[in-house]
């Protein structure tokens, strides 16, 4: 069996086995972080010292170009960092912001000057800074981000302001203490010798927020978040600026520049698809976010899944023994579908990582349709595994009884640690309807960044000729969908191209119906566009995930294909269909309705999930020993 486990993690890992075995000797030597008995002080003094040793492990180097002082590997930073939840999940977040968004930020947005003079401190971890973007008042909402950096043409410098309350920096990853550099973005306001200063949108410049001693620099008032429902390692913070003066060459102007006299000028004429493309390089952030939950929803897992292999609890009539826990359906029921889904995410977050890698280490411009692809993508994946991480180490913690609520056996600290993944870089409802809104669209540069009346003028004008821009697939998965009957008998749950024909057809039916809804919606409310769109949100997020359930179903596929051990393809087969069959019966409702299943064979998804349940039962230990995950790390008191 162990050779099973063995040939399942190779399938998992994928291309980047080595990236991934890398990490595991050095968490192994690092072992697990968290502690919930430390006070916040103490907790953050811990993940501080951490990062610093991440800094001299080359993990920071790998996600910066070799020209920056980096070792140009992005998919292995990405990698690394999701890596890390296995030890502690506050040390992921604080090496996420310190070089994934705060060091990308200077990378992607920035220019040569800024590159030399902040990178290599930053990689080192002799710089440590923040990301400054969500306020009080916006979070989701970047492009109404109220605080302003002005232009004074007559000392060549910005003037960075909260001129409200609202303004404030909120929630910000290490403005607590540690960062002395803020990435901060906000509202560029200049003009043009003789013309009226005006807002040209949200851009980033980096702000200075305090002294090598810790005080906060003149103008600047820092405060601290404080104790939160989890991530107690990572120090947020508030920022607030009062008239802070910052050089004109503090302008991150890879894509927008301010020259001496104000005049501002940019590549890329359109606003919208200015801001965007701007965002669009930091997009690192919800993959590494997406990698993390798949990684913590694994971690539960493989405590849930060896407790219920060695717990034992009522005796079957008859015998002397009581019965394990996995024996039984019901907790079969509980863990094997999420299992099922774990290994699904993990062959789609493997696709994803490949695809920035591809898209953003090449050193040019990616192309727009691609990275556009890849931003909907990446939201998708980001808010599908991280509503998986909450709702899996949810019932892990349940399915252990009262030893998963002992903070020893780390169900509970998992749980609040990534709890804020479901709003952190982005709320998962707002994403998923982003996901939606991108399919409305086909990608059109057009409708980029409308409002709901342009949204809605858009569905009405091209409602009937909206299609499916599917994301390339493999040859075998595009043979097995177009395979597929379409009319007469009902085909078999278990033949795979049934299972992609059903999830490409409630796609498809979902996003055909949802223009026409729209338009529908208009007419009723009497030109109030407003309301046409606000009608149609829960539409948009029903189509969001069925999108990402979809790909993801079609990157195991594919994975499953590629196998050539018998005994590894013919568990991963049975995996790949309780994805796909749990899939079905969690949005019964829908098939049933639109007639994509008849009810008895609605019934037998029910009876297919459970009969796969069993199938797959004696393989419970191998399936998460596949993961990988340092035995040290799952050293915990309940299954001493």
């Amino acid at each position: 069996m162990a050779d099973l486990a063995t040939s399942l993690r190779t399938a998992l890992d994928g291309p980047y086995a080595t990236a991934r075995d890398t990490a595991r000797d050095q968490l192994a030597a690092t072992g697990v972080l968290t502690d919930p008995t430390l006070s916040l002080d103490e907790q953050r003094a811990t993940i501080r010292e951490a990062l610093k040793g991440l800094a001299s492990s080359g993990l920071s180097a790998a996600g910066f170009a070799t020209a920056h002082g980096g070792t140009g590997d992005i998919a292995a930073t990405l990698v690394g960092f999701e890596m890390l939840v296995h030890s502690d999940v506050s040390l992921m977040v604080k090496a996420g912001v310190q070089w994934g968004l705060f060091g990308g930020a200077i990378e992607n947005l920035g220019t040569d000057r800024h590159h030399a003079a902040y990178l290599p401190d930053v990689i080192s971890g002799d710089l440590l800074g923040c990301f400054a973007m969500t306020e009080t008042g916006h979070g989701s909402d970047v492009q109404s981000l109220e605080t302003t950096a002005t232009y004074d043409p007559t000392t060549g410098e910005f003037v960075v302001d909260s001129p409200t309350p609202t303004a404030r920096k909120d929630y910000i990853g290490g403005a607590a203490h540690d960062a002395t550099l803020a990435a901060v973005f906000a509202q560029l306001v200049t003009a043009a010798p003789g013309e009226t200063p005006e807002s040209k949108g949200v851009h980033c410049l980096l702000v200075p927020i305090r002294d090598a001693e810790g005080n906060d620099l003149p103008g600047v008032t820092t405060s601290d978040c404080g104790v939160k429902g989890g991530l107690n390692g990572v120090d947020n913070g508030r920022i607030v600026f009062d008239q802070v003066r910052v050089p004109r060459q503090n302008l991150l102007d890879q894509y927008a520049s301010v020259a001496e006299d104000g005049t501002y000028s940019s590549p890329i004429d359109n606003p919208n698809r200015r801001f965007f493309t701007m965002l669009g390089t930091l997009i690192r952030g919800r993959v590494s976010i997406a990698g993390a939950s798949g990684a913590a929803a694994r971690h539960a897992l493989a405590l849930a899944v060896r407790y219920a292999l060695q717990r034992r609890q009522f005796g079957a009539p008859g015998s002397d023994g009581e019965v394990l826990l996995m024996d039984y359906r019901t907790h079969q029921r509980r863990l094997l579908p999420a299992l099922a889904r774990a290994y699904a995410l993990q062959t789609a977050q493997n696709d994803l990582v490949a695809t920035l890698a591809r898209l953003q280490g090449g050193g040019s411009p990616a192309d727009p349709k691609e990275q556009r692809e890849l931003e909907a993508l990446a939201a998708g994946v980001k808010a599908y595994a991280s509503w998986h991480a909450t709702a899996t180490i949810q019932e892990s913690r349940e399915a252990c009884g009262g030893a998963g609520y002992l903070a020893a056996n780390r169900l509970t600290s998992l749980k609040a640690d990534t709890d804020v993944f479901t709003t952190f870089e982005g709320d998962n409802t707002v994403l998923m309807q982003l996901v939606g809104k991108e399919l409305l669209t086909g990608y059109a540069d057009e409708v980029r960044g409308l409002d709901p009346v342009g949204m809605v003028s858009f569905a009405v004008s091209n409602a009937a000729e909206v299609v499916l821009e599917r994301t390339p697939v493999a040859p075998l998965v595009a043979r097995l969908r177009d395979a597929t009957k379409r009319e007469g008998d009902e085909p078999d749950l278990l033949d795979r191209g049934t299972q992609l024909r059903l999830l490409t057809d409630r796609e498809e039916h979902l996003l055909e119906t949802l223009a026409r809804r729209m338009q529908a919606a208009r007419k009723a409310s009497s030109g109030e566009a407003f309301e046409a769109f606000n009608r149609a949100q829960d539409h948009l997020v029903h189509l969001g995930r069925a999108h990402v359930e979809r790909v993801v179903l079609e990157s195991f596929v594919t994975v499953v294909g590629e196998v050539e051990d018998d005994e590894t393809r013919q568990v991963l087969d049975a995996l790949c269909d309780l994805y796909a069959l749990s899939v079905v019966e969690q949005d019964k409702a829908w098939f049933l309705e639109h007639r994509r299943l008849s009810i008895s064979r609605a019934k037998n998804v029910t009876t297919s999930v459970n009969a796969l349940c069993e199938r797959l039962r004696p393989y419970a230990g191998d399936l998460v020993d596949a993961f990988g995950i340092p035995d040290g790390l799952l050293e915990v008191e309940m299954l001493g």
